[in-house]
Parts: C-alpha cells; sequence; structure tokens
C-alpha cells in the first residue's frame, strides 16, 4: 500500500477521468444501496480469489464504509506481484468520509438484501 487519500483527492481523480480503479470491498448488497459512482465491487472475502484482476493496473483506491478495512484491502493487493507497479491507497475515513462531501449513486438492484453489517450504508 502507498498511502490514504483523502475523498476530496478521489473526487479530483474521477473528475479528471484519470486512469484509476476504485474498488469498494462492502458486501454486494450495501454496494448497491449506495457507492462512489464509476466504482466498482470486489467483496473484501473475495479479494484473495480475484487478486489477479489487479494484474497491470497503474493506480487502485480501495473503499469501506469507515476507511479501516480498506487499508488491508490495498495492502493484500499491493503485496500481489501482478500489482507491483500500481499505486494502492485507500481512501481515509471510508464512504462515511465521502458522504460528507458529495452524493453516492445508488444501484439498480431493488432487491438487494440488506446487510446489515455495513450499516449505516
Amino acid at each position: 500500500m502507498d498511502d490514504e487519500i483523502t475523498p476530496d483527492e478521489v473526487y479530483d481523480l474521477l473528475e479528471s477521468d484519470a486512469d484509476v480503479r476504485i474498488v469498494d470491498i462492502r458486501a454486494p448488497a450495501s454496494f448497491e444501496r449506495g457507492r462512489i459512482p464509476n466504482s466498482e465491487n470486489v467483496p473484501f472475502d473475495e479479494l484473495p480469489t480475484r487478486i489477479e484482476e489487479f494484474e497491470d493496473d497503474e493506480r487502485v483506491v480501495t473503499v469501506c464504509p469507515h476507511g479501516k478495512s480498506s487499508i488491508q484491502a490495498a495492502r493484500l493487493i499491493g503485496s500481489y506481484e501482478g500489482a507491483a507497479d500500481a499505486r494502492v491507497e485507500s481512501m481515509a475515513g471510508g464512504l462515511e468520509a465521502w458522504a460528507e462531501s458529495y452524493e453516492l449513486e445508488a444501484g439498480d438492484d431493488e432487491f438487494a438484501e440488506p446487510d446489515e453489517s455495513d450499516a449505516p450504508f
């Protein structure tokens, strides 16, 4: 893991169309209820089996509800040999911090089951 990145810096990356992957590590139902625009869902428990998906990425930002688990996710991705050249960061404060300044995008899955472990998002 390279460092933490602020929600403002993530927003600026998205606005500038930078080549960055925003990886939300929450459960799919929580992701569907609200997420950072243009982010993708790779649940934390799936990361070890999906790590190859990050090969050759230039920049990855991991996101979770409060910015704690995403640090572990960033470390895992950063330790993968195929992502050795990538800049891997965790978003400080998580979605809670993002929601203080920016909108969350809701998903299209109206049948998503709530996942209380990821409250309030």
